[in-house]
């Protein structure tokens, strides 16, 4: 099941309290004092696991705690430290304060780990308090309390294109196209229920990670459909596939829908509608999108845009996408570099 947002409660151990205790010995002043110091709480840790691919650990378990550090004893013996726990979430998650909606971390590296709940710190035993003034302190500290935080955990997918469009463009099929992929396709809106990702190789060591997002109704960005719920996995994308039904089949003309999705963008970030699109004319296999082409073509040329036309399902036109694809990709990264 494909979980990208949880709600956790995390506890860090408590540190163990310090010890008060005096040796019993012959010729040693009031029996001197020998109470060990508590040991500190567990912390409680984040580590970005390139395995995980959802946040369905935290679905039914809510509230993690570390252990608390033990009290310290006499004969000057600490108390161990309490042992730390360890929360594997997937690449791409971003931790927030719940309370104050602030971001706290960014996991966008694997095996990357953060301490996201600090362990208290032991107290110490009446042994440290021992001054040639006072050589029987009868006092000890209070172990500190761990950290106690409500956690938002969100998942952002990490890919390096997107491909948006609205219900039944072909977005699925495109992906499971061009892609080892493997997504459920069928002809009725929302086949796509969440996010698939797959690698298209260009040929050995030169591939692209491309992520297909359920399709978008106008009102997405306010809950209608299903895209808003995933409109964030695409944020990261260096650039969009903007994959259009040039045939019409939901009885809505091209131009409409490809207008009706980048309002959808603009209204979710203006972040996202500024990412360089490639627009895709699919389904040119049919006879209404033939129909169609000289319409959308006349419209695209007077907005001075470029555009392919492929059949995914033919998969006509596919592989001059995807080479298409990659040198925007390569472009992008020598911009980066100047």
């Amino acid at each position: 099941m494909f979980i990208d947002e949880a709600i956790i409660h995390i506890k860090a151990g408590d540190g163990g309290n310090g010890c008060i205790a005096f040796r019993r010995e012959k010729y040693v002043p009031r029996g001197g004092p020998d109470g060990g110091d508590g040991g500190d709480g567990g912390d409680v840790i984040i580590l970005a696991d390139p395995q995980k691919s959802t946040l369905l650990d935290f679905k039914n378990k809510v509230t993690h705690k570390a252990e608390r550090g033990e009290h310290g004893k006499g004969k000057n013996q600490h108390g161990k430290n309490g042992k730390d726990i360890i929360l594997k979430v997937p690449l791409g998650t971003v931790i927030y304060d719940r309370e104050t909606n602030i971001e706290l971390f960014d996991l966008t590296t694997p095996n990357q780990e953060f301490i996201i709940g600090a362990g208290g710190k032991g107290g110490k035993g009446n042994k440290r308090f021992s001054t040639s003034v006072n050589r029987a302190p009868r006092i000890a500290e209070q172990g500190a309390p761990g950290e106690e935080k409500i956690l938002k955990l969100e998942l952002k997918l990490i890919a390096d294109v997107g491909i948006v469009g609205c219900p039944n463009a072909g977005k699925s099929t495109l992906i499971s196209v061009i892609s080892h992929a493997h997504p459920k396709i069928a002809d009725y809106p929302f086949t796509t229920k969440e996010p698939n990702l797959g690698v298209i190789q260009i040929e050995p060591g030169r591939s692209f990670v491309a992520a297909d997002i359920p399709g978008l109704l106008e009102g997405a960005h306010n809950g209608t459909g299903l895209g808003d719920k995933f409109l964030r996995h695409i944020e990261r994308t260096k650039i969009l596939i903007h994959l259009i039904d040039l045939a019409g089949v939901d009885g809505v003309d091209p131009i409409t829908n490809y207008k009706a999705i980048n309002q959808e963008l603009e209204l979710y970030s203006k972040k996202l509608a500024e990412k360089e699109q490639i627009i895709v004319l699919n389904k040119i296999d049919l006879p209404q999108a033939e129909e169609n082409l000289k319409e959308v073509k006349k419209f695209f040329k007077k907005q001075k845009k470029e555009f392919l036309v492929i059949s995914a399902v033919a998969h006509k036109g596919t592989k001059e996408l995807i080479y298409a694809v990659w040198e925007k990709l390569k472009s992008g990264e020598k911009q980066a570099d100047i």
